[in-house]
């Protein structure tokens, strides 16, 4: 366990900035949201009944999944969003899951949700690439 907890300043000012990070994720996802539900030919301006071309349909298709996965991304990062609020209340936020370490603040300035050290999670990374060779 971190022998050092962060002061309570500090927790304030990570909860501040998770805070205003969900206000944009979520205002980012429901932009994307109205954007996709005007659809492609309202979008795009053509609002006749003609069939697109097969490459401008191929561009659409692939723009929406390109769209879908930065949507689940998002998504993704709320949710750890939202973790790190409950970190913070639980009194656990800043200390790293692995070693229990405090977390290095120019790291949280970057990443606000982060779970683990910089260390750690080299070693984490590591491992990972290892196990893929």
């Amino acid at each position: 366990m971190a022998t050092k907890k962060m002061s309570p300043e500090r927790l304030k000012h990570y909860e501040e900035l998770i805070r205003q990070e969900l206000k944009d994720s979520v205002s980012y996802i429901e932009k994307i949201n109205k954007d996709q539900s005007i659809g492609a030919r309202e979008s795009s301006g053509d609002l006749s009944s003609y069939a697109f071309h097969q490459a401008d349909q191929g561009s659409d298709t692939n723009l929406m999944e390109q769209t879908v996965m930065m949507m689940e991304q998002e998504r993704e990062k709320i949710r750890q969003l939202n973790d790190a609020l409950n970190r913070i209340y639980d009194g656990v936020f800043g200390e790293c899951e692995m070693c229990g370490e405090l977390i290095q603040e120019s790291r949280l300035d970057v990443i606000p949700y982060a779970k683990n050290c910089f260390q750690c999670t080299e070693k984490m990374e590591d491992k990972k690439r290892k196990q893929r060779r």
